[in-house]
């Protein structure tokens, strides 16, 4: 009998062990199904009306399919210009809490070395990290992409590079910026083209989970594009003029280079075995900007017909819709359906919905301003409908979303009060008419502003920006 019950006991405990390790397997292949992995593309001063999906000039097809197949995310703000909305979406804060050099367009370091950052996070939970393109968060190689969590970055350290001569603005203490590694050197060849090929060859390695960010610098001036992405365009006129014909005609063909390296991602994943497993997110940094002059070391024309953002109202370095509300989608097949995503959201959202994602947890508090948007993407929890969003410039200009409600405080004048659910193209300045509403934003935006550093870094006093 004791027999009976001793074997009965070993197969009992046997089987405890099986389902044990069933169990644990079942576990890890949830946690490696749970990190996908991230292409993080960034377009520059890309405008509303510039790309397919929105009925605009330039041809866009690979990317309307991502977003026909995926989730377009309808009002997806950032900051009014570059280095800001590259903080936000590195930090998961807004970029006033760092100090006033994160506002605006700089050359300074725009976070203090040793944040916590969307890529060392997902270093520290097992992800190999790449950067190519446009960095603008430190122009000095000890400000690079390596110091902020990334195992590889290359492209220009500066906010922007000529296309063909990879230099930034003549006489520039940063006019040399073209880099791999924090390590300066020159290389032929289109912009675009380049850091297309590092992220494709990231992409190609296939060291999973992987994050490959791509901020491209197209569509930013200096506007041009290899002539194969030009002869799309035969026989189309954009303007009588024609300088300004050729202005938006290499506008156009930049958007279409910019499209076409995007379907090449997607073609690599495909070709890899990874479209499965990889959730591609897309944004431009800001919106688009309708003419401007070419600073930069070379020899691309000037832009005096370029960007579109109609029907929305401004352009970049603007604090309207315009400047603020960007194309944006976010693509995994099988996990996101595809459909129009009218919540309001942020880019210092990223970081607080990938870190959820992925399981990393930080052991200390980072202060995000950014909400984990991944429940409601996924279909699985009601929107945040109150969601505040703050946005501010260097210049003093400011807004706060609130729900449907968008106080806008100009660097001069009144401040303007609009409902955007009724007005989205901001036609109806309600400030005078709805004062117990301003007053409330009003308050909202202060408890905001008080959470921002308004001195610049002991260590950046001095330095040129």
């Amino acid at each position: 009998m004791r027999r009976f019950w001793r074997s009965v006991g070993l197969m009992a405990l046997a089987v405890i062990t099986m389902l044990s390790e069933v169990t644990l397997l079942t576990a890890l292949h949830a946690a490696e199904v749970a990190k996908p992995n991230i292409l993080l593309i960034v377009a520059d001063d890309l405008g509303w009306s510039d790309v397919g999906w929105h009925g605009g000039f330039g041809k866009t097809p690979h990317m309307d399919k991502l977003v026909r197949e995926g989730v377009e995310l309808d009002q997806h703000y950032v900051q009014p210009v570059c280095t800001p909305t590259r903080t936000a979406l590195m930090s998961g804060r807004y970029p006033g809490r760092f100090g006033p050099q994160a506002l605006a367009p700089s050359n300074l370091r725009a976070m203090p070395l040793g944040t916590v950052t969307l890529a060392s996070a997902l270093k520290s939970v097992g992800y190999s990290t790449y950067q190519s393109g446009k960095w603008h968060l430190g122009a000095r190689s000890e400000w690079g992409p390596n110091a902020f969590g990334f195992d590889h970055g290359y492209g220009t350290l500066t906010g922007a590079a000529d296309p063909w001569t990879h230099k930034y603005r003549q006489g520039n203490p940063y006019e040399n910026t073209w880099h791999r590694d924090g390590k300066l050197f020159h290389e032929e060849g289109n912009a675009t083209e380049l850091v297309a090929a590092e992220a494709l060859r990231r992409i190609e390695e296939k060291k999973s989970p992987w994050f490959v960010y791509v901020p491209f610098h197209a569509v930013h001036t200096p506007v041009d594009a290899p002539e194969e992405y030009k002869r799309l365009y035969d026989g189309v006129k954009f303007h009588d003029d024609p300088e300004k014909h050729d202005s938006r005609l290499r506008m156009a063909a930049m958007i279409s280079q910019l499209d076409t390296k995007i379907g090449q991602f997607v073609a690599a994943l495909e070709k890899t075995g990874q479209r499965d497993n990889t959730l591609i997110v897309f944004t431009s940094d800001n919106g688009g900007i309708e003419s401007l002059k070419n600073n930069y070391v070379g020899k691309v024309g000037h832009s005096p017909l370029n960007s579109e953002n109609d029907p929305l109202r401004g352009q970049k370095n603007t604090l309207y819709e315009g400047g603020i509300r960007v194309c944006a989608f976010a693509n995994w097949p099988g996990r996101l359906a595809p459909r129009k995503f009218s919540t309001p959201m942020h880019a210092v959202d990223w970081f607080p919905t990938l870190a959820s994602l992925v399981g990393y947890d930080s052991r200390t508090d980072l202060k995000w301003d950014g909400v984990n948007q991944w429940p409601v993407l996924m279909g699985k929890s009601k929107p945040h409908v109150e969601r505040t969003i703050y946005i501010a410039m260097r210049n003093g200009g400011r807004v706060l979303r609130h729900g449907d409600w968008k106080l806008l405080v100009p660097s001069k004048g009144d401040p303007q009060l609009f409902n955007l659910a009724a007005d989205p193209y901001e036609k109806d300045d309600l400030a005078g008419s709805q004062p117990d509403k301003l007053a409330d934003l009003q308050k909202r935006l202060a408890e905001q502003r008080a959470k921002d550093n308004p001195q610049l870094p002991a260590d950046l006093a001095g330095l040129p920006e």
